[in-house]
């Protein structure tokens, strides 16, 4: 039987594994990189099949994930050649456009994209796709299905990838929670107090938001009663740049994947 084959076992593929893993994925799962202690150890958690022969893992490929850093893409499919057969490979790797994958490694080899969250260790990480056009209806569900394992899956067009990628990320949340908690630490609360009212700004209010039936505006007007803390918590914010400054930060990163499609 082929094998989804993964190139490269750094973070994200653990992630992966430990998500498909989890939901009784049933193909066999190959990881080929050129370190073993890498490779060791996604084996012993995992029970993967693991390569240090890039050729030989190549072999047993039914779906090729690419699952490098994007500057090392290039090397990579350089090392692959020439690919006789129908195959179907989802790269992973930021700002890496189609176009320049498509051109390093051509039909009867089918691309596409992915930006999986590393919170599909858990099944919860959400997903974005996108297709080369020659990509057939077959390769597409193949790749979908592989990652609706581990979350919930969009389709986008390949010109939204970049801000989906800076937008999505959980690192967004983790880096709002400790900056919450550690101001509510500056006015005194404990740590543990502090991370569990943070905490519940962030991820209840989420929550509410994405099952309830009221717009976004509808619940900030409804939390925030004029007068009162919570709006003048808010308005201080927006008066001291936070809109602005979260926009510069994802501005930051959509130019980082830019950079990484120019190096790769």
């Amino acid at each position: 039987m082929k094998s989804t084959v993964f190139l490269g076992g750094g973070r994200i593929t653990a992630a992966l594994l430990a998500g498909l893993r989890l939901a009784g994925y049933r193909l066999p799962l190959v990881v080929y990189d050129r370190h073993l202690q890498k490779l060791r150890r996604l084996h012993r958690l995992y029970g993967v099949t693991i390569e240090r022969n890039l050729c030989d893992a190549l072999e047993q490929a039914r779906l090729l994930v690419i699952a490098v850093r994007p500057d090392a893409v290039a090397d990579l499919l350089r090392q692959i050649g020439e690919v006789d057969r129908s195959l179907t490979a989802v790269s992973l790797a930021a700002g890496v456009p189609l176009s320049q994958l498509r051109s390093r490694l051509r039909p009867p080899l089918h691309w596409a994209r992915a930006m999986p969250s590393p919170l599909c260790r858990y099944r919860r990480g959400l997903t974005a796709l996108t297709f080369d056009r020659n990509c057939p209806a077959a390769s597409r569900r193949q790749v979908e299905d592989l990652f609706a394992q581990v979350g919930p899956v969009m389709r986008i067009p390949e010109r939204q990838m970049d801000a989906f990628t800076v937008t999505y990320s959980p690192s967004l949340g983790y880096h709002a929670l400790a900056t919450l908690a550690a101001a509510g630490q500056k006015l005194g609360l404990d740590r543990r107090t502090a991370l569990a009212a943070a905490a519940h700004a962030l991820a209840d209010a989420i929550a509410t938001g994405c099952q309830g039936n009221t717009r976004l505006e509808g619940l900030l007007q409804e939390a925030a009663t004029p007068g009162g803390t919570a709006a003048a918590v808010m308005e201080a914010m927006d008066r001291a740049g936070y809109q602005r400054v979260v926009a510069r930060g994802l501005h930051a990163g959509v130019k980082r994947a830019r950079r990484n499609a120019a190096i790769a």
